[in-house]
């Protein structure tokens, strides 16, 4: 499956392999199970036939609420199998948001991790059209149900298996995404079975450079879009294999599958690579031997953090931007052309913009909203059609990130569009003065937030995390001094707090509604 791909993608990643003898190659591994070509080609398929007997039927929604082990992957590609649409959900929403997201997909199957179920049943019983909930044991052992509840390995097991694979078109929805719901309630992004083939096609194989030999260690979940392509979409399309952390991917439980498995490529996010490089037992290749390899998105790498994890673990980290409405990255540095402190270059088969509020293309330097173009695009949102028409307008897709492109062609990420803010008369973005708060030895992470002073004027506020050790009196001076030298005098934050944590949401973004409302 190249460009827009054919067919259903589970030939493609799955039974294409089987055909050409890696059957016995290992695909996923978990800290209790594994799986290989041959048996997740199997257990795809029998999953897919339980769909059928428990008349769960082509087009209709399964949500999957599961933690990351093997049988994610088997639930997922199975339903795809069986031309059911998958809805993976994030495990770590309130229940409230899972019943929305259940009730507004109409999902009328769940499989949902045995040891989330027991809080969520009062959730369940009040989703009429919820018919089928299989409850899947995280090390593979039977889980606890009652009434009309089933067991993911009984279920599985049920199934014939010989049913034949759906012959979906690449242009039939196969699964569908939820976003964070940070500024309203949760959209569910409809993606086609061509799309994963895209991504493999684009940043897959021409940014990452997987190949078969890999192992992949993604600590972002499979339930969102990036963690969904780092672990299964590029390790699939080359019969490589990754490894599933079910567990919070704490920096001690990272470092911890790091030394267990020895993955070649680890994807992370900012605030786990802070975490990281506090670490105590941070060592080159961060206890992989074979590390070769590591990415970040979900939110802007700050050039600092980079540059520490090259000096301590001896490779760099490949910083991306992409989105739950294109599936995966589309503006990515690359190994033969990095430079920390921006988000590299469109990804081959993407085409970007920047644009003014009239939508016209502003020059380098100026700032304006990301606009990208790609056939990983979301073919909308199910039931919002306003939201969809101001989001997909052609060909492109609106991202609501400001950015810049430099001279060099290199694009710089400035912040959220609603989050940038107008300082005597000049635009500062806060990432800009996020990123050189944390360049200062003392700070592990920082938000910045507009703030109106006693006269009525915004300036920057933030909020800062210190490593430990670091709390000494006059570090909130220091740290002024350290951004005006850094970054400009007119951008430095009149007020700084420094806080135990930061807020953020279930995928480790900054929820910087909630600092502002404390501001």
């Amino acid at each position: 499956m190249t460009g827009t791909g054919s067919g259903n993608a589970v030939d493609f990643f799955i039974d294409r392999h089987v055909r050409l003898g890696r059957a016995a190659h290992s695909a996923f591994t978990d800290p209790a199970r594994s799986l290989s070509y041959g048996d997740l080609a199997e257990a795809t398929r029998r999953f897919a036939a339980a769909l059928g007997r428990a008349g769960i039927r082509r087009e209709r929604r399964l949500a999957l609420l599961l933690l990351d082990t093997i049988d994610f992957p088997i639930a997922f590609w199975g339903a795809l199998r069986a031309g059911v649409v998958a809805v993976p959900v994030n495990t770590l929403l309130s229940h409230e948001q899972i019943g929305y997201i259940l009730s507004d997909s109409r999902a009328e199957g769940l499989i949902i991790s045995a040891p989330l179920l027991p809080e969520l049943r009062p959730t369940l019983a009040a989703l009429p059209g919820l018919s089928v909930v299989v409850a899947a044991g995280v090390d593979g052992g039977a889980a606890k149900v009652t009434g009309a509840e089933r067991d993911f390995a009984e279920f599985v097991a049920a199934g014939a298996g010989d049913d034949p694979t759906v012959a979906a078109s690449a242009d039939e929805a196969a699964f569908w995404l939820y976003s964070s719901g940070s500024t309203g309630p949760p959209k569910g992004a409809r993606h086609v079975h061509g799309s994963l083939g895209v991504t493999a096609g684009t940043y897959g194989a021409q940014v990452l450079g997987i190949t078969s030999d890999d192992v992949v260690f993604s600590a972002a979940k499979l339930f969102f879009a990036y963690g969904l392509g780092n672990a299964m979409t590029f390790p699939l399309s080359v019969g490589a294999a990754a490894v599933l952390l079910p567990g919070r991917p704490t920096a001690d439980a990272v470092l911890g599958m790091m030394r267990r498995f020895a993955p070649s490529i680890f994807c992370g996010v900012p605030t786990l690579y802070a975490a990281l490089l506090a670490h105590p037992e941070l060592r080159p290749g961060a206890g992989s031997p074979r590390l070769r390899r590591s990415i970040s998105a979900g939110e802007a790498l700050p050039e600092a953090i980079g540059a520490r994890w090259r000096a301590v673990v001896g490779s760099d980290i490949l910083d991306g931007i992409g989105t739950t409405e294109m599936l995966h990255i589309f503006i990515s540095n690359r190994p033969e052309r990095l430079r920390y402190g921006t988000s590299g270059l469109a990804v081959p088969g993407y085409e970007v913009r920047i644009v003014d509020e009239a939508g016209q293309d502003v020059r380098d330097g100026e700032l304006g909203e990301l606009w990208v173009k790609g056939a990983s695009a979301a073919e909308g949102y199910w039931n919002q059609r306003t939201k969809s028409r101001w989001t997909f307008v052609g060909e492109w897709t609106r991202t609501g990130d400001t950015y810049a492109r430099d001279p060099d062609g290199m694009y710089r990420y400035c912040g959220r569009s609603d989050d940038m803010m107008k300082v005597g008369g000049l635009w500062v973005s806060p990432f800009e003065v996020e990123a050189a708060l944390v360049a200062h030895p003392a700070v592990r992470e920082a938000a910045v937030v507009a703030r109106t002073d006693a006269d009525g004027l915004v300036k920057p506020q933030a909020f800062v995390v210190l490593n430990e050790g670091e709390a000494t009196p006059g570090l909130a001076e220091a740290l002024k001094q350290h951004v005006k030298a850094t970054v400009g005098p007119w951008k430095y934050p009149r007020w700084i707090e420094i806080v135990p944590a930061l807020p953020k949401t279930a995928t480790g973004k900054i929820q910087r509604y909630r600092l502002r409302a404390k501001a």
